[in-house]
Protein backbone atom coordinates (compact mmCIF):
# COMPACT_ATOMS: atom_id res chain seq x y z
CA UNK A 1 0.00 0.00 0.00
CA UNK A 2 1.52 4.09 -0.22
CA UNK A 3 0.45 7.72 1.11
CA UNK A 4 1.83 11.23 1.12
CA UNK A 5 0.65 13.76 3.65
CA UNK A 6 1.27 16.81 2.45
CA UNK A 7 -1.18 19.98 1.05
CA UNK A 8 -1.27 20.35 -2.52
CA UNK A 9 -0.57 24.27 -3.20
CA UNK A 10 -1.34 25.87 -6.63
CA UNK A 11 1.67 26.47 -8.70
CA UNK A 12 2.85 29.71 -9.57
CA UNK A 13 3.54 31.08 -13.36
CA UNK A 14 6.20 28.69 -14.87
CA UNK A 15 10.14 29.64 -14.37
CA UNK A 16 12.52 30.73 -17.17
CA UNK A 17 15.43 28.55 -18.19
CA UNK A 18 18.94 30.25 -18.41
CA UNK A 19 18.17 30.88 -22.24
CA UNK A 20 15.29 33.02 -21.47
CA UNK A 21 12.46 30.84 -22.48
CA UNK A 22 9.95 29.27 -20.08
CA UNK A 23 10.59 25.63 -19.04
CA UNK A 24 6.89 24.95 -18.02
CA UNK A 25 8.31 24.45 -14.60
CA UNK A 26 8.43 26.86 -11.56
CA UNK A 27 9.90 25.32 -8.01
CA UNK A 28 6.25 25.68 -6.86
CA UNK A 29 4.87 23.63 -9.54
CA UNK A 30 7.46 21.18 -9.14
CA UNK A 31 6.89 20.86 -4.88
CA UNK A 32 3.08 20.28 -6.23
CA UNK A 33 4.08 17.41 -7.92
CA UNK A 34 6.30 16.20 -5.42
CA UNK A 35 3.65 16.43 -2.67
CA UNK A 36 0.93 14.61 -4.41
CA UNK A 37 2.82 12.26 -6.71
CA UNK A 38 5.59 10.97 -3.76
CA UNK A 39 2.68 9.58 -1.58
CA UNK A 40 1.37 8.10 -5.61
CA UNK A 41 4.68 6.16 -5.90
CA UNK A 42 4.44 4.26 -2.87
CA UNK A 43 1.56 3.25 -2.34
CA UNK A 44 1.79 0.15 0.17
CA UNK A 45 -0.32 -0.70 3.73
CA UNK A 46 -0.07 0.49 7.38
CA UNK A 47 2.39 3.06 6.51
CA UNK A 48 2.35 1.55 4.03
CA UNK A 49 -0.50 3.23 2.43
CA UNK A 50 0.04 6.57 3.62
CA UNK A 51 0.75 9.09 1.26
CA UNK A 52 0.67 12.96 0.67
CA UNK A 53 -2.84 14.97 -0.06
CA UNK A 54 -4.06 14.03 -2.89
CA UNK A 55 -5.97 16.08 -5.48
CA UNK A 56 -9.14 13.45 -5.93
CA UNK A 57 -9.59 13.68 -2.08
CA UNK A 58 -9.65 17.51 -2.58
CA UNK A 59 -11.68 17.83 -5.13
CA UNK A 60 -14.75 15.72 -3.31
CA UNK A 61 -14.53 17.11 0.35
CA UNK A 62 -14.90 15.10 3.27
CA UNK A 63 -14.80 11.03 1.88
CA UNK A 64 -14.85 9.89 5.04
CA UNK A 65 -17.03 10.07 7.89
CA UNK A 66 -16.83 13.55 9.91
CA UNK A 67 -16.62 10.91 12.85
CA UNK A 68 -13.65 9.39 11.66
CA UNK A 69 -11.59 12.71 11.09
CA UNK A 70 -8.47 11.66 13.59
CA UNK A 71 -6.07 14.65 12.08
CA UNK A 72 -6.51 17.75 10.49
CA UNK A 73 -3.55 16.41 7.60
CA UNK A 74 -5.74 14.27 5.11
CA UNK A 75 -2.19 12.32 5.01
CA UNK A 76 -1.44 11.37 8.58
CA UNK A 77 -5.61 11.27 9.07
CA UNK A 78 -5.38 8.44 6.49
CA UNK A 79 -2.40 6.66 8.15
CA UNK A 80 -4.47 6.78 11.04
CA UNK A 81 -7.76 5.17 9.27
CA UNK A 82 -5.53 2.25 8.40
CA UNK A 83 -4.07 1.76 12.27
CA UNK A 84 -7.61 1.89 13.23
CA UNK A 85 -9.23 -0.43 10.21
CA UNK A 86 -6.52 -2.90 11.15
CA UNK A 87 -8.29 -3.55 14.76
CA UNK A 88 -10.89 -5.88 12.97
CA UNK A 89 -8.24 -8.35 12.24
CA UNK A 90 -6.68 -7.81 15.90
CA UNK A 91 -3.72 -5.94 14.23
CA UNK A 92 -4.22 -2.97 16.26
CA UNK A 93 -6.65 -1.90 19.65
CA UNK A 94 -8.94 0.54 18.91
CA UNK A 95 -8.63 2.36 22.23
CA UNK A 96 -4.77 2.43 21.96
CA UNK A 97 -4.81 3.88 18.22
CA UNK A 98 -7.48 6.69 19.51
CA UNK A 99 -5.06 7.07 22.67
CA UNK A 100 -2.35 7.81 20.47
CA UNK A 101 -4.34 9.91 18.21
CA UNK A 102 -5.45 11.82 21.14
CA UNK A 103 -1.75 12.42 22.58
CA UNK A 104 -0.24 13.19 18.85
CA UNK A 105 -3.11 15.97 18.57
CA UNK A 106 -2.43 16.95 22.46
CA UNK A 107 1.24 17.53 21.64
CA UNK A 108 0.92 18.94 18.25
CA UNK A 109 1.01 16.94 15.16
CA UNK A 110 4.18 16.28 13.00
CA UNK A 111 6.48 13.54 12.05
CA UNK A 112 8.13 14.09 15.16
CA UNK A 113 5.63 13.49 17.81
CA UNK A 114 3.36 10.94 15.36
CA UNK A 115 6.50 8.82 14.86
CA UNK A 116 7.34 8.98 18.86
CA UNK A 117 4.25 8.25 20.27
CA UNK A 118 3.58 4.91 17.56
CA UNK A 119 7.13 4.14 18.40
CA UNK A 120 6.40 3.97 21.94
CA UNK A 121 2.93 1.69 21.78
CA UNK A 122 5.35 -0.30 20.11
CA UNK A 123 8.03 -0.72 22.46
CA UNK A 124 5.16 -1.21 25.04
CA UNK A 125 3.60 -4.09 23.42
CA UNK A 126 6.68 -5.60 22.58
CA UNK A 127 7.43 -6.58 26.12
CA UNK A 128 6.18 -10.07 27.02
CA UNK A 129 3.10 -10.05 29.17
CA UNK A 130 3.68 -9.23 32.89
CA UNK A 131 1.93 -13.19 33.47
CA UNK A 132 3.32 -14.73 30.39
CA UNK A 133 5.63 -17.20 28.93
CA UNK A 134 5.90 -18.56 25.35
CA UNK A 135 4.97 -22.06 26.12
CA UNK A 136 1.66 -22.19 25.39
CA UNK A 137 -2.11 -21.43 26.37
CA UNK A 138 -3.27 -17.30 26.86
CA UNK A 139 -0.58 -16.02 27.98
CA UNK A 140 0.93 -17.40 24.78
CA UNK A 141 -1.76 -16.29 22.92
CA UNK A 142 -2.03 -12.56 25.17
CA UNK A 143 1.87 -11.90 23.55
CA UNK A 144 1.27 -13.19 20.09
CA UNK A 145 -1.50 -10.47 19.39
CA UNK A 146 0.76 -8.27 21.39
CA UNK A 147 3.29 -8.66 19.22
CA UNK A 148 0.82 -8.35 15.87
CA UNK A 149 -0.27 -4.85 17.36
CA UNK A 150 3.41 -4.00 18.08
CA UNK A 151 4.61 -4.53 14.86
CA UNK A 152 1.50 -2.11 13.73
CA UNK A 153 2.27 0.47 15.77
CA UNK A 154 6.25 0.46 14.59
CA UNK A 155 5.19 0.35 11.17
CA UNK A 156 3.47 3.56 11.38
CA UNK A 157 6.14 5.31 13.14
CA UNK A 158 8.34 4.31 10.16
CA UNK A 159 6.86 5.69 7.45
CA UNK A 160 7.39 8.94 9.13
CA UNK A 161 10.86 8.56 10.85
CA UNK A 162 12.62 10.31 7.71
CA UNK A 163 11.14 13.54 8.66
CA UNK A 164 11.98 13.61 12.24
CA UNK A 165 15.60 14.25 14.12
CA UNK A 166 16.62 10.97 13.87
CA UNK A 167 15.87 9.78 10.44
CA UNK A 168 18.94 7.77 10.84
CA UNK A 169 16.50 5.50 13.55
CA UNK A 170 14.54 3.92 10.22
CA UNK A 171 16.65 0.72 9.84
CA UNK A 172 15.95 0.50 14.22
CA UNK A 173 12.27 0.46 13.57
CA UNK A 174 12.46 -1.65 11.05
CA UNK A 175 13.98 -4.12 12.67
CA UNK A 176 11.74 -3.79 15.82
CA UNK A 177 9.10 -4.12 14.06
CA UNK A 178 10.28 -6.87 12.22
CA UNK A 179 11.22 -8.47 15.51
CA UNK A 180 7.17 -8.35 16.60
CA UNK A 181 6.64 -9.77 13.63
CA UNK A 182 8.56 -12.29 13.42
CA UNK A 183 7.37 -13.08 17.20
CA UNK A 184 3.92 -13.20 16.18
CA UNK A 185 4.41 -15.54 13.09
CA UNK A 186 6.02 -18.35 15.89
CA UNK A 187 3.23 -18.03 18.06
CA UNK A 188 0.77 -18.32 15.99
CA UNK A 189 -0.58 -22.33 15.85
CA UNK A 190 0.54 -23.94 13.21
CA UNK A 191 3.75 -21.77 13.72
CA UNK A 192 4.30 -19.79 10.27
CA UNK A 193 7.14 -21.39 8.82
CA UNK A 194 10.11 -19.40 8.22
CA UNK A 195 12.20 -19.75 5.17
CA UNK A 196 14.83 -17.87 2.69
CA UNK A 197 13.84 -18.54 -0.96
CA UNK A 198 17.23 -17.90 -3.49
CA UNK A 199 16.66 -14.45 -5.33
CA UNK A 200 19.54 -13.84 -7.53
CA UNK A 201 22.43 -12.79 -5.21
CA UNK A 202 20.49 -12.91 -2.32
CA UNK A 203 17.48 -14.81 -0.74
CA UNK A 204 13.46 -13.28 0.06
CA UNK A 205 12.49 -13.73 3.64
CA UNK A 206 8.97 -15.85 3.72
CA UNK A 207 6.53 -16.66 6.02
CA UNK A 208 4.08 -19.58 5.07
CA UNK A 209 1.15 -19.89 7.03
CA UNK A 210 -0.81 -22.36 7.57
CA UNK A 211 -4.52 -23.87 8.78
CA UNK A 212 -4.66 -26.33 11.47
CA UNK A 213 -5.97 -29.41 10.19
CA UNK A 214 -3.72 -32.32 8.10
CA UNK A 215 -1.40 -31.56 5.77
CA UNK A 216 -3.01 -32.01 2.33
CA UNK A 217 -2.65 -29.81 -0.74
CA UNK A 218 -4.44 -26.53 -0.29
CA UNK A 219 -5.03 -23.56 -2.24
CA UNK A 220 -2.60 -21.34 -1.41
CA UNK A 221 -2.21 -17.28 -1.57
CA UNK A 222 0.42 -15.29 -2.31
CA UNK A 223 0.16 -11.58 -0.62
CA UNK A 224 2.32 -8.69 -2.49
CA UNK A 225 2.71 -5.97 -0.38
CA UNK A 226 3.04 -2.48 -1.69
CA UNK A 227 6.19 0.20 -2.14
CA UNK A 228 6.59 0.96 2.08
CA UNK A 229 3.84 -1.68 3.59
CA UNK A 230 5.07 -3.90 6.61
CA UNK A 231 4.14 -7.98 6.99
CA UNK A 232 1.48 -6.99 9.47
CA UNK A 233 -0.70 -5.42 6.32
CA UNK A 234 -0.22 -8.42 4.60
CA UNK A 235 -2.24 -10.43 7.82
CA UNK A 236 -4.64 -7.46 7.66
CA UNK A 237 -5.26 -7.91 3.84
CA UNK A 238 -5.35 -11.90 3.36
CA UNK A 239 -3.67 -14.21 6.01
CA UNK A 240 -6.57 -13.67 8.24
CA UNK A 241 -9.11 -14.28 5.44
CA UNK A 242 -6.97 -17.26 3.61
CA UNK A 243 -6.51 -19.33 7.44
CA UNK A 244 -10.45 -18.38 8.22
CA UNK A 245 -11.04 -20.43 4.34
CA UNK A 246 -8.80 -23.24 5.19
CA UNK A 247 -6.04 -22.12 2.98
CA UNK A 248 -2.49 -21.28 3.15
CA UNK A 249 -1.02 -17.52 2.72
CA UNK A 250 2.76 -16.76 1.89
CA UNK A 251 3.91 -13.20 2.87
CA UNK A 252 7.62 -12.31 1.24
CA UNK A 253 9.79 -9.50 1.10
CA UNK A 254 11.12 -8.31 -2.23
CA UNK A 255 13.31 -5.87 -3.57
CA UNK A 256 12.19 -2.59 -2.27
CA UNK A 257 10.37 -3.63 0.76
CA UNK A 258 11.25 -4.66 3.99
CA UNK A 259 14.78 -6.80 4.56
CA UNK A 260 15.47 -6.40 1.14
CA UNK A 261 15.29 -2.50 1.75
CA UNK A 262 16.01 -1.45 5.09
CA UNK A 263 18.89 -3.72 5.99
CA UNK A 264 20.16 -5.23 2.29
CA UNK A 265 19.21 -1.58 0.67
CA UNK A 266 18.01 -3.44 -2.57
CA UNK A 267 15.43 -0.96 -4.70
CA UNK A 268 12.84 -2.49 -6.52
CA UNK A 269 13.12 -3.62 -9.78
CA UNK A 270 10.60 -3.62 -13.15
CA UNK A 271 11.02 -7.68 -13.31
CA UNK A 272 8.24 -8.81 -10.75
CA UNK A 273 8.44 -12.14 -12.64
CA UNK A 274 11.74 -12.70 -11.69
CA UNK A 275 10.62 -11.98 -7.73
CA UNK A 276 7.66 -14.34 -7.84
CA UNK A 277 8.88 -17.59 -10.10
CA UNK A 278 11.49 -18.56 -7.50
CA UNK A 279 8.35 -17.96 -4.76
CA UNK A 280 5.63 -20.36 -6.82
CA UNK A 281 8.99 -22.94 -7.32
CA UNK A 282 9.17 -23.17 -3.46
CA UNK A 283 5.45 -23.66 -3.49
CA UNK A 284 5.31 -26.09 -6.02
CA UNK A 285 7.74 -28.40 -4.15
CA UNK A 286 5.55 -28.23 -0.80
CA UNK A 287 3.54 -31.36 -0.02
CA UNK A 288 0.43 -29.22 1.60
CA UNK A 289 0.35 -26.84 -1.63
CA UNK A 290 -2.14 -27.91 -4.70
CA UNK A 291 0.24 -26.39 -6.88
CA UNK A 292 -2.79 -26.05 -9.66
CA UNK A 293 -4.55 -23.60 -7.07
CA UNK A 294 -1.52 -21.04 -6.56
CA UNK A 295 -3.49 -17.43 -6.82
CA UNK A 296 -1.46 -13.90 -5.94
CA UNK A 297 -2.91 -10.60 -4.62
CA UNK A 298 -1.13 -7.10 -4.70
CA UNK A 299 -2.18 -4.37 -2.30
CA UNK A 300 -1.60 -0.84 -3.21
CA UNK A 301 1.30 -0.31 -5.97
CA UNK A 302 1.82 -4.10 -5.52
CA UNK A 303 -1.57 -4.21 -8.30
CA UNK A 304 1.32 -2.72 -10.99
CA UNK A 305 3.77 -5.43 -9.56
CA UNK A 306 1.37 -8.42 -9.44
CA UNK A 307 0.26 -7.50 -13.48
CA UNK A 308 3.68 -7.86 -14.16
CA UNK A 309 4.04 -10.91 -12.60
CA UNK A 310 1.31 -12.15 -13.86
CA UNK A 311 2.05 -11.60 -17.79
CA UNK A 312 4.95 -14.04 -17.61
CA UNK A 313 4.35 -16.61 -14.81
CA UNK A 314 1.66 -18.76 -16.22
CA UNK A 315 1.34 -20.92 -13.47
CA UNK A 316 -0.46 -18.73 -11.10
CA UNK A 317 -4.18 -19.93 -11.28
CA UNK A 318 -5.86 -16.11 -10.25
CA UNK A 319 -4.33 -12.64 -9.80
CA UNK A 320 -6.06 -9.57 -7.60
CA UNK A 321 -4.82 -5.95 -8.43
CA UNK A 322 -5.72 -4.26 -5.41
CA UNK A 323 -6.09 -1.51 -7.34
CA UNK A 324 -4.91 -1.72 -10.85
CA UNK A 325 -2.01 0.04 -11.17
CA UNK A 326 -0.67 0.52 -14.76
CA UNK A 327 1.98 3.44 -14.24
CA UNK A 328 3.06 4.29 -10.78
CA UNK A 329 4.81 7.27 -12.53
CA UNK A 330 1.81 8.87 -14.33
CA UNK A 331 0.88 9.15 -10.71
CA UNK A 332 2.95 12.27 -10.13
CA UNK A 333 2.41 15.42 -11.47
CA UNK A 334 3.26 16.43 -14.48
CA UNK A 335 5.08 19.26 -13.94
CA UNK A 336 7.35 17.09 -11.61
CA UNK A 337 7.43 14.10 -14.36
CA UNK A 338 8.40 17.12 -17.26
CA UNK A 339 11.52 17.97 -14.45
CA UNK A 340 12.55 14.03 -15.65
CA UNK A 341 13.99 14.47 -19.40
CA UNK A 342 16.18 12.14 -21.55
CA UNK A 343 19.00 14.48 -20.40
CA UNK A 344 20.49 13.00 -17.40
CA UNK A 345 22.69 15.79 -16.66
CA UNK A 346 20.16 18.20 -17.14
CA UNK A 347 17.77 16.97 -14.92
CA UNK A 348 19.49 16.57 -11.99
CA UNK A 349 20.73 20.47 -12.70
CA UNK A 350 17.13 21.69 -12.62
CA UNK A 351 16.40 19.11 -9.49
CA UNK A 352 19.64 20.11 -7.26
CA UNK A 353 19.48 23.92 -8.31
CA UNK A 354 15.86 24.80 -8.59
CA UNK A 355 13.58 22.32 -7.14
CA UNK A 356 15.92 21.08 -3.80
CA UNK A 357 16.43 24.27 -2.67
CA UNK A 358 12.82 25.36 -2.20
CA UNK A 359 11.53 22.00 -0.54
CA UNK A 360 10.21 22.93 2.94
CA UNK A 361 11.53 20.30 5.81
CA UNK A 362 7.95 18.40 5.45
CA UNK A 363 8.34 18.00 1.56
CA UNK A 364 11.44 16.80 1.80
CA UNK A 365 10.67 13.84 4.18
CA UNK A 366 7.99 13.28 1.66
CA UNK A 367 10.67 13.21 -1.07
CA UNK A 368 13.10 11.17 0.29
CA UNK A 369 10.41 8.34 1.74
CA UNK A 370 8.75 8.25 -1.76
CA UNK A 371 12.49 7.97 -3.66
CA UNK A 372 14.34 5.40 -1.39
CA UNK A 373 12.26 2.82 -2.59
CA UNK A 374 14.23 3.24 -6.20
CA UNK A 375 17.60 4.25 -5.10
CA UNK A 376 20.54 3.25 -2.42
CA UNK A 377 21.51 5.93 -2.90
CA UNK A 378 18.54 8.12 -1.58
CA UNK A 379 17.95 5.66 1.04
CA UNK A 380 21.20 6.22 2.95
CA UNK A 381 21.10 9.93 1.79
CA UNK A 382 17.80 10.38 3.75
CA UNK A 383 19.02 8.42 6.74
CA UNK A 384 21.86 10.82 7.21
CA UNK A 385 18.95 13.90 6.59
CA UNK A 386 20.08 15.25 3.52
CA UNK A 387 18.51 14.69 0.01
CA UNK A 388 19.35 12.81 -2.72
CA UNK A 389 21.67 14.43 -5.67
CA UNK A 390 20.95 12.40 -8.68
CA UNK A 391 16.69 12.12 -9.38
CA UNK A 392 16.92 10.93 -13.02
CA UNK A 393 18.08 7.24 -12.15
CA UNK A 394 15.11 6.42 -9.51
CA UNK A 395 13.01 8.11 -11.79
CA UNK A 396 14.02 5.85 -14.33
CA UNK A 397 13.04 2.99 -12.23
CA UNK A 398 9.69 3.90 -11.78
CA UNK A 399 9.16 5.09 -15.55
CA UNK A 400 10.18 1.34 -15.86
CA UNK A 401 7.03 -0.29 -13.70
CA UNK A 402 4.51 0.59 -16.45
CA UNK A 403 2.80 -2.52 -17.43
CA UNK A 404 -0.03 -0.92 -20.10
CA UNK A 405 2.18 -3.47 -22.61
CA UNK A 406 2.17 -6.64 -20.99
CA UNK A 407 -1.36 -6.44 -19.41
CA UNK A 408 -3.37 -7.97 -22.38
CA UNK A 409 -0.23 -11.06 -21.76
CA UNK A 410 -2.03 -12.28 -18.56
CA UNK A 411 -3.91 -15.15 -18.89
CA UNK A 412 -5.32 -16.16 -15.32
CA UNK A 413 -8.25 -14.77 -14.24
CA UNK A 414 -7.92 -11.70 -12.97
CA UNK A 415 -9.79 -9.16 -10.22
CA UNK A 416 -9.40 -5.30 -10.65
CA UNK A 417 -10.22 -3.53 -7.53
CA UNK A 418 -10.93 0.61 -7.91
CA UNK A 419 -12.31 2.21 -4.71
CA UNK A 420 -14.54 6.04 -4.60
CA UNK A 421 -12.06 8.83 -3.84
CA UNK A 422 -8.80 6.71 -5.02
CA UNK A 423 -6.52 8.98 -4.02
CA UNK A 424 -3.22 8.08 -5.81
CA UNK A 425 -4.13 6.44 -9.06
CA UNK A 426 -7.55 7.68 -10.04
CA UNK A 427 -8.48 6.10 -13.42
CA UNK A 428 -5.56 3.12 -13.73
CA UNK A 429 -8.10 0.47 -12.46
CA UNK A 430 -10.28 0.77 -15.26
CA UNK A 431 -7.97 1.55 -17.78
CA UNK A 432 -6.54 -1.83 -16.71
CA UNK A 433 -9.58 -4.10 -16.94
CA UNK A 434 -10.16 -2.56 -20.04
CA UNK A 435 -6.58 -4.12 -21.31
CA UNK A 436 -7.58 -7.58 -19.28
CA UNK A 437 -8.19 -10.32 -22.12
CA UNK A 438 -8.38 -13.15 -19.71
CA UNK A 439 -11.27 -13.66 -17.39
CA UNK A 440 -11.85 -10.45 -15.54
CA UNK A 441 -14.11 -8.77 -13.12
CA UNK A 442 -13.76 -5.03 -11.75
CA UNK A 443 -15.22 -4.32 -8.54
CA UNK A 444 -15.42 -0.53 -7.02
CA UNK A 445 -15.17 -0.28 -3.26
CA UNK A 446 -17.96 2.39 -2.39
CA UNK A 447 -18.42 5.16 0.24
CA UNK A 448 -21.69 4.05 0.89
CA UNK A 449 -20.14 0.94 3.01
CA UNK A 450 -17.44 3.22 4.46
CA UNK A 451 -15.39 1.11 2.12
CA UNK A 452 -14.08 3.89 0.27
CA UNK A 453 -10.51 5.61 -0.05
CA UNK A 454 -7.20 3.76 -0.94
CA UNK A 455 -6.86 0.16 0.01
CA UNK A 456 -10.28 0.88 1.84
CA UNK A 457 -8.47 1.50 5.31
CA UNK A 458 -11.72 1.64 7.34
CA UNK A 459 -13.05 -1.72 6.05
CA UNK A 460 -10.56 -4.41 5.89
CA UNK A 461 -12.83 -7.02 6.19
CA UNK A 462 -15.11 -6.01 3.99
CA UNK A 463 -11.80 -5.49 1.05
CA UNK A 464 -10.95 -9.26 1.93
CA UNK A 465 -14.78 -10.16 1.74
CA UNK A 466 -14.72 -9.38 -2.12
CA UNK A 467 -11.32 -10.05 -3.22
CA UNK A 468 -11.15 -13.99 -1.40
CA UNK A 469 -14.65 -14.60 -2.18
CA UNK A 470 -14.13 -14.00 -5.76
CA UNK A 471 -10.67 -16.14 -5.29
CA UNK A 472 -12.92 -19.07 -3.86
CA UNK A 473 -15.29 -19.04 -7.17
CA UNK A 474 -12.21 -18.99 -9.17
CA UNK A 475 -10.15 -21.71 -6.93
CA UNK A 476 -13.00 -24.58 -6.91
CA UNK A 477 -12.85 -24.80 -10.59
Amino acid sequence: MTHARTPHPEPLPPSRTPSGTSSGLSRRAALTGLAAGAGVLAVGAAAGCAASTPRAAAAAPDPAPGAMKLFDDPGYDFAGLLALGAAGMRASEVGEVLTAVNAINTAGLSAQTFTDTFRSWGDRLSAPPAAGRDSGGAPSQTRRFRSLRAAQYYAQALFYVLGTRSPGDEKALYLAGRKAWDTFGRLCSPAAVRAQVPYGKTRLPVWFFRPEGPDEPRPTVILTNGSDGQNVDMWTYGVAAALGRGWNALVYDGPGQGQLLFVEEIPFTTRWEQVVAPLVDWLDAREDVDSGRIAITGLSMAGNLVARAAAFEHRLAAVACMPGVLSPWLGFDKELRDVVTADKAETNRVWNEEVVPALTPELAATVKKRFEIFSPEALREARAGRMFKDLWTPAQAAIGLDVTKVVPRIKAPTLVLDYDFEQFYPGQPRQMYDLLRSERAYVKMTEATGAQLHCSPMAPQQHCDVVFDWLADVLRR
